[in-house]
């Protein structure tokens, strides 16, 4: 029977800094991925040779001493890692359409403040206590400095109150709320839901400047495969923990891998979807409280999704990588709320992209989507869909192209739609309970499923454990990473990695 100092289930990007980090310090590891290929949603997908995003669109925190860096610097990738700061004063725009207001976020968290201030001067001060907290919330976060990064770090006051409370706190100008919440679209949690200090900290790198990274996703699984060469990690794809075996004193001797194989092991990872925990482990084996409490965590929002490109002899001269988000009016949480009926907000991201040595105008559009609207197809496959659900998929297809063209009047000749996806199609190709964008919603009070399981060798991290998005589904593996290695020796590693 092969033995492994270390198991990962889930090779998206907490399952790949997870593997290399362990590997680094002196793990032999046992990568799992139920698909085909590594990557999850970094993956991208091509239709006619014009590359996509699956999932991973953009990101923040490519500045200097910001933790973006400082973990692609420890984990060795940093160099292969080549970002497009959408730093242009029209590259981040947000278009509230009942009030007419066009706003234009700068790179900079200074910056954003003062034109917030000129859009808005008579807010000046709720404008900078706003980013005041933000700051202060930073500061007093240890998992933001590598060095300090802590397993159970001390709350601060922020992560009680949640941003709606901070917000009405501060104004009463509705349009200046939005506004300042406006990044709840881009993690899936309601204002009145999310800590004001996790808000916070998935804005702070936006704030600093929104980033794309070249070749998307792909570029960060060809790095963390490149690098997967150095250490003893071996990958197994199509493959996932059927059963855990050998169960004594809280620990698992070993687990019956899907392909029929058992495999013995010191310590087990999971980076997977909460509710596909649940269903690995033994129910005996947790208690009634610990069930019901993963149970009860909610969905995040998912995406229809819309992939075109600007084609033709005369692409419009301002196509330039962008983002505007088209917000019909000014209220984030009924945005947010699956029950809401209306018209929906809408994200345009404009991108050049390589393959092959041809350039593409790449247009993709996204609108919040929530899974009781799939729900009555939900039995249903890819390439089994009946009747009702093409005729749902057709309509909000042509709603959004009508969009896209109202907005890019230039482009009514000339975008060509190549693709859509709704939640079922998320959830069918990324083996996603529910086709969530950002797994479960990050809530005031909620304690994520983050950390040692009940049957003590066995942990869990990701994007559902500390924050949503690339950013907190890496940190939660810093974080595991830091308790399983030897404390002196993890220690060194980083500050050896960070050192000028």
């Amino acid at each position: 029977m092969e033995r492994y100092n270390s198991i990962i289930v889930g090779s998206g990007i907490s399952g790949l800094t997870l593997a290399l980090l362990l590997a680094a310090n002196g793990r032999k590891v046992l990568l799992l991925e139920k698909a085909p290929i590594i990557g999850g949603c970094l993956s991208r997908f091509y239709k006619k040779g014009v590359p996509f995003d699956t999932g991973f669109h953009f990101t923040g925190g490519f500045v200097k001493n910001r933790i973006m860096e400082d973990m692609l610097r420890v984990l060795g990738i940093r160099d292969s890692i080549h970002p497009i700061l959408l730093d242009k004063e029209r590259s981040n725009r947000f278009i509230f359409e009942n009030e007419g207001l066009s706003l234009e976020m700068p790179a900079g968290l200074e910056q954003c403040c003062a034109k917030l201030e000129n859009y808005f001067p008579a807010q000046r001060v709720a404008i900078r206590n706003y980013f005041e907290m933000v700051e202060r919330v930073i500061q007093s976060t240890p998992s933001f400095d590598l060095r300090k990064i802590s397993f159970s770090p001390e709350p601060i006051e922020e992560d009680y109150i949640s941003l709606q409370k901070v917000l009405d706190s501060l104004t009463q100008n509705q349009t200046l709320k939005a506004a300042l919440s406006v990044y709840c679209m881009c993690y899936g949690t309601k204002p009145s839901e999310i800590s004001f200090a996790n808000h916070a900290r998935v804005s702070i790198g936006f704030y600093d400047c929104l980033t794309r990274i070249k070749d998307g996703g792909e570029a960060f699984i060809r790095a963390f495969s490149q690098a997967f060469k150095n250490y003893p990690i071996m990958i197994r794809c199509n493959t996932t923990i059927q059963e855990c075996l050998d169960i004594h004193d809280g620990i698992v001797g070993r687990v019956l891998l899907s392909d029929g194989e058992e495999v013995a092991f010191d310590e087990c990872i999971f980076t997977i979807h909460p509710f596909e925990v649940l269903k690995i482990i033994p129910k005996q084996h947790f208690s009634k409280a610990f069930w019901e409490r993963v149970e009860s965590f909610e969905p995040s929002n998912g995406f229809f999704s819309v992939f075109g490109a600007i084609e033709g002899e005369k692409v419009a001269d301002n196509f330039e990588p962008s983002i505007v988000s088209l917000l019909p009016h000014s209220d984030i949480n009924i945005l947010l709320d699956p029950k809401y009926i209306g018209p929906q907000a809408l994200a345009i991201f404009q991108s050049l992209e390589c393959a092959k040595d041809k350039t593409f105008h790449v247009l993709n559009a996204f609108e919040p989507s929530f899974f009781e609207q799939v729900a009555p197809w939900s039995n249903s496959k890819v390439g089994h869909r009946p009747q009702g659900y093409t005729d749902y998929k057709k309509q909000r297809v042509q709603s959004i192209c009508n969009r896209i063209q109202g907005f890019f009047p230039e482009y009514k000749d000339s975008f060509r739609m190549y693709d859509a996806a709704s939640m079922l199609t998320f959830r069918d190709y990324l083996f996603s309970p529910d086709g969530s964008a950002y797994g479960i919603k990050q809530k005031v009070g909620q304690f994520n499923l983050f950390g040692k399981l009940p049957l003590r060798n066995l942990y869990t991290a990701g994007q559902s454990a500390v924050l949503p998005g690339i950013l907190g589904a890496m940190l939660s593996s810093f974080v595991i990473a830091r308790a399983l290695v030897d404390k002196d020796a993890y220690n060194n590693f980083i500050n050896k990695s960070l050192c000028p």
